[in-house]
């Protein structure tokens, strides 16, 4: 961790409490780092993205056995080094809900700046709101605020899961 330069770095249960936590930590390392107020601003806005998504989208089975615990489990991992932040988070993923993301992903990457504006604003204008209370505009925002593409894989756990890894590179 320290040769990854690592800041912060949790892996456990996501809960409301635990973002706000996580939040409030980095909002205090933020402020005793040499950063521009810009970089602060978008290193703050795209954690948040990629904690809300973390939080919508952990698999939220109601049974607690340890398997479905496990399930509801996510890393998050932020670290800097030669003046670029890095948020990376990882939870797991239904395959049948991968294949969707992947192919999102995939559009969202292959866009430049203007066409992730339109395709932000085309993407408000035509969703629904989901169940979890989210419009699936969480990814395009990240791609947004951090001015980069975003890494991302998917790992195969067994053949109903899937572990979504996402690193999203800030500078």
């Amino acid at each position: 961790m320290e040769e990854e330069h690592v800041i912060l770095s949790f892996k456990g249960l996501v809960t409301a409490e635990l973002l706000a936590s996580v939040l409030q930590i980095m909002e205090t390392k933020m402020e005793s780092m040499d950063e521009s107020p810009k970089t602060k601003k978008k290193v703050f806005n795209v954690l948040v993205e990629c904690l809300q998504n973390l939080y919508h989208h952990v698999d939220d089975n109601t049974i607690n056995t340890q398997e479905s615990i496990e399930r509801k489990s996510a890393l998050v991992m932020i670290s800097k080094e030669n003046g670029v932040f890095t948020i990376r988070t990882g939870n797991y993923i239904d395959i049948a809900k991968a294949s969707d993301l992947k192919e999102r992903l995939q559009i969202i990457n292959s866009m430049d700046k203007e066409g992730l504006r339109e395709y932000y604003q085309t993407s408000l204008e035509l969703s629904m709101i989901s169940t979890k209370g989210t419009a699936g505009l969480g990814m395009i925002d990240i791609a947004r605020k951090s001015g980069n593409k975003l890494d991302f894989e998917f790992l195969t756990i067994n053949e109903e899961t899937s572990f979504f890894c996402l690193n999203v590179k800030i500078d």
